[in-house]
């Protein structure tokens, strides 16, 4: 294949020439050019190696469906694999290398494979593990390790990069009333005459340029009608949207799009993302997505030089290269023969052969004035050439065989075997195409929801019904009656060709030319009884990865029906999944990288925290304080140092990360009755209450305490992690449930500051704070009661006598923007007295001293009895869970319950996660599990909380075995009550 840049035509522009590099070489293209038809004019022949066997490998068509231009792109620190170079927009500056070779893809030592092709036939990798043999290497399966390094860096073609992406990617949401993918002439008719019926209409195109296949063809009327067409789009309000793929239709009208905003600049704006992610959702969608060429099977149809015939008249009229001099063009259509008339005209020797054994008078006369050179009855047989086509021998039908015929010299062999309608985005709404015996092809079948096919993606394949067919999708699209426009075949009609081969020889001939799978895989898949399309699809990779059955899925189907002796349709399809073409993870992940990775919330003392040395941790979606380290103390120390003098003093945390949900209204207190399982209907006015809430299984769901602040109403709060999950659970049952309850719920998280002030000194440290001491005192704010309250300086609070830790502590809450001001006067006053700032680490210590529970342990599995929270349970009452609570399988005395652990050599230690089992019985899920675990400075050592069937009566006195063998072996533990420190809880009470 000898590509020529032509003097004059195309859509190129020549008064911008383009410098790019490939392979370490210099070349100029065009701005309209792309890489690949810059390196067909710049004569480069091999672009690529094939996935297994190296086979050399150019370009094969000029679109999505590219199976051979396989390029990695290389600009500095921005590198992109598997690029197809006929998707790829030149621009000045670009880079691009081969892959998948080595040194390069002109010379590859690699190509060495593919003298031992026959080994590598379908299903060796399966083979290869299953027929290990049964000795070991090391310990466990080491030979399948060794093995699978092999195998992995075999594998996969392209190598991503090694350095962060320095690009950014944006997330945009769209809707509109009709989506049109695709603009051809059905596409754009469509758009256009949804826009005239009032609709707000988007209009997506994967190409640089508004089209279609007339970008391809050099008829100066069809042109004229382009231009005129896209301005009357501009002017009746369609958003246009090039360089923007559909990679997938979803449920509801959801349809994802990747827009290409910055890939084709030389200068990357400092501002503008390289890709956006566009999720629209639109009312009706209306698919003109096309048709692709079919090529077929014959050996060293792999051969650069081999390429649809469609793709020439591409490089032709659009990218003004002649892709050859010598040409055959192979083809059972009458598509393929005003390629080979343009091509003609263009200077290129030009023989037709075609496999019908007649064709039309007129198509004949044609040919005869163009000057190409028709034969009939004929195919491909075998492409000569060892790196690219310098002949093509041709073989001729006899009877449910072929024989051998001419050979015919080229230096381009073209092949139109049909065309594919592109079906795939019907597809993923799981509509599955149904064979055309006619046109040889799988139409668009009928679609549940609002989504249309139009133009040759529904069958027409002239102009004229193309247009006509947009029209009518778009009346269809919004409820109208349309025309139906009958299906037209080709003049001389299709004669279907899926191989070529004679009958008693096995040949390398490619179906699925990406992944090398060939046509002899495809029946030895049949023969290993890998018969169902979707097996087959798995066994050999064909359609698999980028390609999702754009090029040989036709011909595989095809070879599987002939080895099963029945017809296409029995064999079926499989089902095309999204993405149609690839989507950068970039792209998916869009601005939520590095610490934008997820939402992350700080509360209003975030900054306060930081200036005072605090050490930040995840906490659900918060960022809370780990720990407050002095100079020089290492974590251990810092956490133990603050338990301990929450312990003798008193210590100050963060809590305003607490889920608070206002609950209000005359039914607010018969709502919260409901929804916990103890007793709210009387709770006073000034009192705080803990409450368990359960899911409707029975299991729990979160626990907090709530506050009532007056007659009608409450103040809830939950765990931090549960918030959101509680919120929406309280608004189905108002909504859905319980509807005539007047009671409205709202989410307050934000809107307050909160700490925890805890230790014996905590009262003196808050009475120095508020302006009426007594506020404070035993007397008027006993355990679990609410005050509101005015700290110094007017700031209005509330102050809760609650402990999670075990001692004399309190809740404040002020409005959060008073946050920083109230732990200015608290730390003021707590500093002098011996205290500290803790975070969550040391909060873990203190709880798990005392045994109270978390997330770690309410996570989704545990009942409020295994908790050992039964006795909160009313018997009184209904309440969400109640009755199912009550299911003998979760009242066995044999379920894991709460329990304390200890190591039995009090030196030691032992990690959460571990399992607890009995001595000499470690396998399995043994007996209960560790949730979490902490040095006690109150008690001198290591303990731990967790579950274990029967609970702390049913083991005590007796040992039990830690188990953790990934990172710490086995420990021998006590159990304990989970209330291991202060257990009638005196200090809380003081």
């Amino acid at each position: 294949m000898t590509g020529t840049r032509l003097n004059s035509g195309g859509r190129i522009d020549r008064s911008r020439p383009l410098r790019f590099t490939w392979d370490g070489r210099s070349y100029q293209g065009y701005a309209g050019d792309t890489l690949a038809s810059a390196l067909m004019a710049g004569g480069e022949v091999i672009l690529g190696r094939s996935f297994k066997y190296h086979r050399p490998r150019g370009i094969m068509s000029a679109g999505v469906e590219e199976s051979g231009a396989i390029v990695t792109l290389d600009t500095g620190d921005r590198v992109e694999p598997n690029a197809k170079a006929t998707m790829v927009e030149l621009f000045d500056g670009l880079t691009a290398n081969g892959q998948n070779a080595w040194p390069n893809v002109r010379n590859d030592v690699g190509s060495a494979l593919g003298l031992f092709g026959r080994f590598f036939s379908a299903g060796f990798y399966y083979k290869t593990f299953m027929g290990l043999p049964p000795f070991e290497w090391g310990r466990g399966t080491g030979i399948w390790m060794q093995y699978e390094k092999l195998i992995r860096k075999a594998a996969g073609m392209g190598e991503a990069a090694r350095v962060a992406d320095p690009d950014t990617y944006d997330h945009v949401h769209a809707f509109c009333d009709i989506l049109v993918v695709g603009s051809g002439p059905a596409g754009r008719s469509a758009a256009l005459q949804a826009a005239k019926l009032g609709k707000d209409v988007i209009l997506v195109e994967q190409d640089f340029e508004l089209g279609g296949d007339l970008l391809n063809q050099r008829d100066p009327m069809s042109e004229a009608q382009r231009q005129e067409q896209v301005a009357a789009l501009e002017v009746a309000g369609v958003r246009i949207m090039t360089r923007t793929t559909a990679f997938g239709l979803y449920d509801y009208g959801t349809a994802g799009l990747l827009q290409r905003v910055t890939d084709h600049l030389a200068v990357k704006p400092d501002h503008s993302p390289r890709q956006r992610f566009w999720t629209v959702r639109a009312g009706a969608t209306i698919l003109a997505t096309g048709a692709l060429e079919r090529t077929l099977a014959f050996e060293n149809n792999d051969r650069p030089g081999v390429m649809t015939s469609a793709a020439a008249r591409s490089y032709l009229n659009r990218f003004g290269v002649l892709p050859g001099q010598n040409i055959v063009l192979s083809t059972n259509n009458d598509s393929a023969y005003v390629t080979a008339a343009e091509l003609a005209q263009a200077g290129a020797k030009v023989t037709l052969v075609d496999l019908r054994a007649e064709i039309s008078p007129n198509l004949s006369a044609q040919m005869k004035s163009a000057g190409v050179e028709v034969k009939t009855g004929l195919a491909p047989l075998k492409a000569l050439g060892k790196k690219s086509v310098t002949g093509v021998q041709l073989a001729r039908p006899q009877d449910d065989s072929w024989t051998a015929a001419e050979t015919l010299p080229c230096d381009l062999l073209l092949v139109s075997a049909g065309w594919s309608p592109v079906v795939n985005l019907l597809s993923h709404r799981g509509a599955k195409p149904v064979w055309d015996h006619t046109l040889a092809c799988f139409l668009p079948a009928p679609c549940s929801e609002n989504v249309t096919m139009a133009g040759a993606a529904a069958g027409h394949w002239n102009t004229t019904d193309c247009a006509a067919s947009g029209v009518a999708a778009a009346h269809l699209a919004t409820g109208q009656k349309a025309d139906e426009i009958a299906l037209a075949g080709w003049e001389t009609p299709i004669k279907p060709v899926y191989e070529v081969r004679l009958a008693d020889k096995t040949t390398k001939s490619f179906v699925d030319l990406q992944h090398d799978v060939t046509s002899s895989d495809i029946r030895l898949a049949h023969q290993e009884g890998f018969v169902s399309v979707e097996h087959l699809k798995r066994y050999t990779t064909l359609g698999m990865a980028t390609d999702q059955g754009k090029v040989g899925n036709i011909i595989g189907l095809a070879l599987m029906a002939e080895a099963l002796g029945k017809d296409i349709p029995a064999v079926g399809t499989t089902r095309f999944r999204p993405p149609y073409t690839p989507v950068a993870i970039g792209a998916l992940a869009g601005r939520n990288t590095g610490s934008h990775f997820k939402v992350l919330r700080r509360t209003p003392l975030h900054d306060w925290n930081l200036r005072h040395g605090a050490t930040m941790t995840d906490a659900g979606l918060w960022h809370r304080p780990w720990y407050f380290a002095r100079k020089g103390e290492s974590f251990n120390e810092t956490y133990v140092r603050e338990a301990t003098t929450v312990r003798d003093t008193l210590g100050i945390c963060d809590v305003s990360s607490l889920g608070k949900i206002a609950v209000q209204g005359p039914d607010a207190s018969e709502f919260l009755n409901r929804i916990y399982s103890n007793a709210f209907a009387k709770l006073a006015v000034g009192k705080a209450r803990y409450g368990i809430m359960l899911r409707d299984d029975g299991m729990v769901m979160d626990d907090g305490t709530t506050w009532r602040l007056s007659e009608n109403d409450f103040l809830l709060t939950t765990t931090t992690t549960g918030a959101g999950k509680v919120m929406v659970w309280l608004e189905e049952l108002l909504q859905l449930r319980w509807p005539e309850l007047k009671v409205h719920v709202s989410s307050v998280s934000d809107q307050w500051a909160g700490v925890s002030v805890a230790g014996p000194k905590t009262r003196a440290a808050i009475a120095a704070c508020v302006e009426d001491p007594e506020v404070i005192s035993a007397e008027n704010l006993p355990f679990m009661g609410v005050r509101e309250t005015r700290l110094k300086g007017g700031i209005k609070c509330l102050i809760a006598r609650i402990s999670f830790s075990g001692e004399l502590a309190y809740e404040v809450y002020v409005h959060a923007n008073n946050g920083e001001a109230m732990m200015d006067l608290l730390w003021a006053t707590s500093e002098p007295l011996g205290g500290c700032l803790y975070g969550l680490e040391a909060l873990g210590t203190l709880r798990i001293e005392k045994g109270h529970v978390t997330g770690a342990e309410l996570d989704g599995r545990v009942t409020i009895d295994d908790a050992g929270l039964g006795k909160m349970a009313s018997p009184k009452k209904s309440f969400i869970g109640s009755a199912l609570r009550k299911r003998p399988a979760l009242e066995r005395s044999d379920r894991p319950q709460l329990v304390g652990i200890f190591p039995k050599d009090r030196s030691e230690s032992f990690n959460g996660g571990a399992l607890l089992c009995n001595p000499g019985e470690i396998s399995g899920f043994g007996e209960g599990w560790i949730t979490a675990v902490t040095h006690s400075p109150a008690l001198g050592h290591w303990i731990g909380i967790g579950f274990i069937s029967g609970g702390h009566d049913a083991w005590q006195g007796k040992l039990v075995t830690a188990t953790d063998p990934v990172r710490k072996g086995d420990v021998t533990v006590e159990i304990v009550s989970p209330h291991m420190f202060d257990p009638k809880g005196e200090r809380m009470h003081g």
